[in-house]
């Protein structure tokens, strides 16, 4: 993130999104596959997660560290807020590791130098019952900033169940822009969501758009194609 908010995205699929695409019952519905970060495959594995301030060679020592024990970054996470560095790691061993070994590995022999805090958490495997497919949607809103609107954006999503994956947020002088890539279960209607938050957006003075995530990826190649070609 720290300004350049990297969505994660599937391969565009060239068929109709949910609301464009009839059923017979005349309403519309497509099926996506969820993008999240890779399932560990071995029985030790473990996620980490470390802060920082921000400064080079995090991501180095933090590797070297993690490598030194034998172990392989199966899935990684990494942004800077507000000079603050965090960055949560998905990693596999061979043998099991005791969870406090690895994070004194990680924050290295003297802690004062490094600055690191570091917490680690076995990593449990996935339930073998299959998940609900869900399709992927982005939600921008801009505006003036105003204390409590990712709280009244957040609590909307949570009482419909869907779930965050990406949040950015970011103040510029008087405005603030909020960008949350999120997972919506197949059975809520798209039109009444894109309805709620745009009506949401309009009682707190801001903008919102609600798009799938392969429309404001396309949107946004062609707008950054256009800026390009002035």
């Amino acid at each position: 993130m720290g300004g350049n908010w990297g969505i994660k995205t599937t391969p565009v699929d060239r068929s109709p999104v949910r609301g464009q695409e009839p059923t017979e019952s005349g309403k519309t519905r497509s099926e996506y596959s969820s993008t999240t970060m890779s399932q560990p495959q071995s029985s030790h594995a473990y996620v980490l997660n470390v802060m920082s301030d921000d400064h080079p060679g995090i991501v180095s020592a933090v590797t070297n560290a993690i490598c030194s024990l034998g172990g392989n970054i199966t899935a990684c996470s990494q942004t800077v807020v507000g000079g603050y560095f965090t960055l949560i790691i998905v990693a596999t061993f061979p043998e099991a590791v005791e969870t406090e070994a690895l994070k004194a590995s990680v924050e290295g022999p003297d802690q004062d130098v490094t600055g690191f805090q570091v917490s680690v958490r076995r990593c449990e495997a996935p339930g073998s019952q299959a998940a609900e497919p869900l399709e992927q949607f982005v939600v921008t809103a801009f505006g003036k900033d105003k204390p409590g609107i990712i709280r009244r954006f957040a609590q909307y999503l949570a009482d419909k169940d869907i779930n965050i994956t990406d949040l950015f947020g970011d103040r510029s002088g008087d405005d603030f822009v909020l960008i949350a890539q999120v997972q919506v279960p197949p059975h809520w209607s798209i039109t009444m969501i894109q309805a709620d938050l745009e009506e949401m957006g309009n009682e707190e003075g801001f903008t919102v758009r609600f798009q799938h995530e392969n429309v404001f990826v396309a949107t946004n190649q062609l707008r950054l194609a256009h800026s390009h070609g002035k």
